[in-house]
């Protein structure tokens, strides 16, 4: 009698381990097919703007984790501006990215590098070369920020 009675409470627990495995397997075979969850990401912008003489640059900046977007916009008095966009990196306070630009009606794209520190954007300059179709530094740790165009970082609201 007390073999069937153990042996009853062995089936009776072993069906309801069974049934507890299925469960959390079909548990989490429905969590492995839910929709991805969507997250809106809200760059961190920057906006500098910068005169020398009579000509006047603007820089605008998307922050995101991943890459940089933004615009860039050269006023010359006496040539041609140039405007265009910017995709590209953050490295630590050095962004480095493509410009993709307009100036006399052709559309051109070279590598750009700004130092953002201290509420300003500088522009480092360097030995350039052809890359395909568009012109990139040589070497990205010979850059000299000394002499580049300064801008000062300003309010974004309306640009």
């Amino acid at each position: 009698m007390i073999k069937k009675i153990v042996l009853g409470l062995f089936i009776s627990i072993s069906i309801l381990s069974c049934n507890n495995e299925n469960k959390e397997s079909a548990t989490a075979n429905t969590d492995t097919l839910k929709e991805p969850e969507m997250k809106i990401m809200i760059p961190a912008s920057g906006c500098y703007e910068g005169v020398s003489g009579k000509d006047s640059f603007f820089l605008k900046t998307e922050i995101f984790p991943n890459v940089v977007t933004g615009t860039l916009n050269y006023n010359f008095s006496e040539k041609d501006d140039n405007k265009g966009e910017i995709d590209g990196v953050l490295k630590g306070d050095t962004l480095f990215a493509n410009y993709s630009f307009m100036s006399e009606g052709t559309k051109s794209v070279r590598e750009v590098a700004f130092l953002l520190k201290n509420n300003e954007a500088i522009e480092g300059y360097g030995e350039m070369e052809t890359a395909g179709d568009s012109m990139k530094f040589k070497n990205h740790s010979g850059l000299d920020f000394s002499k580049g165009i300064r801008m000062a970082k300003t309010d974004c609201v309306g640009r």
